[in-house]
């Protein structure tokens, strides 16, 4: 899910210890890095008097790269649909996509009977994020949704995804030394932002943990069950002006990429 694409409803499950409400007052926000140190302060303390482990953020800095990327996202998604496709879904990842639609037909076949969301939905999606998992990123999440929650432009929207990021650490799903990501702060393999995780990501392979780092059945599987939360329809279409195009949106909200993915699908699925 790309963040330029993600601002959309985010009831977050941050249920344990009511973190967003708390964290949001506990400083106001910035337009530059002069105030981060204090805002960090601040935000930790809050935290912490919830009983919320913030050593995660003990390191981080005020990211003016991760600024300047936020500030020009919209640029990733100009040009016409082939011209998407080609730096994001080629030929190459067709035949990928085709190959891995016949090698894990097993495992494909269990999750679309148990979400309704068809294979080839789950291999564009999973080619267009990270390359079918080669490209998941290995940035630290904390500094980038630390500095994004304190940034002005979407602090109510990034201070959730930090306070969510932290439960998921704190909880022990996933060591905090694991989340990396490709800088938004998101996570694995199809790139769930951490509320997301709370909210979607499954146990699929049974091993006890919610891994959408290395297992596969795990990220393909919470992969559709976020499309069946939103709306999915079983068996249904999802090109333009059926049933489950809408869908697309609520996975990333640029119609350039929403087209992509449904025309990605269908190639991979002819």
């Amino acid at each position: 899910m790309a963040v330029f694409a993600r601002v959309k409803v985010f009831a977050a499950a941050c249920g344990m210890l009511g973190l967003a409400a708390g964290a949001a007052e506990a400083a106001s926000c910035g337009k530059d890095g002069s105030g981060f140190a204090v805002w960090l302060a601040n935000y930790k303390a809050s935290v912490e008097a919830r009983g919320i482990d913030a050593s995660p953020l003990n390191s981080v800095r005020y990211d003016t790269g991760i600024i300047r990327i936020d500030r020009n996202q919209k640029g990733a998604f100009r040009g016409t649909l082939e011209q998407f496709m080609a730096r994001r879904a080629p030929a190459s990842y067709v035949s990928k996509a085709k190959g891995l639609m016949k090698s894990q037909a097993g495992l494909l076949k269990k999750i679309e009977a148990r979400y309704g969301v068809q294979p080839e939905v789950l291999l564009a999606i999973w080619g267009m994020e990270t390359g079918f998992g080669a490209n998941s990123g290995n940035k630290d999440v904390f500094q980038p949704l630390a500095t994004l929650a304190y940034d002005c432009r979407r602090s109510e929207f990034f201070t959730n995804e930090l306070d969510s990021a932290l439960e998921i650490a704190h909880r022990g799903y996933i060591p905090a030394s694991q989340m990396k990501g490709a800088g938004f702060g998101e996570l694995g393999q199809t790139q769930f932002l951490p509320s997301k995780y709370l909210q979607y990501a499954v146990d699929f392979d049974g091993d006890g943990r919610r891994d959408l780092i290395h297992s596969r059945a795990d990220v393909l599987a919470s992969t559709a069950n976020f499309l069946r939360g939103h709306g999915w329809q079983p068996g249904g279409g999802y090109g333009p002006g059926e049933v489950n195009y809408r869908v697309w949106n609520d996975w990333n909200r640029a119609s350039i990429y929403q087209q992509a993915l449904a025309e990605f699908a269908r190639r991979i699925a002819n």
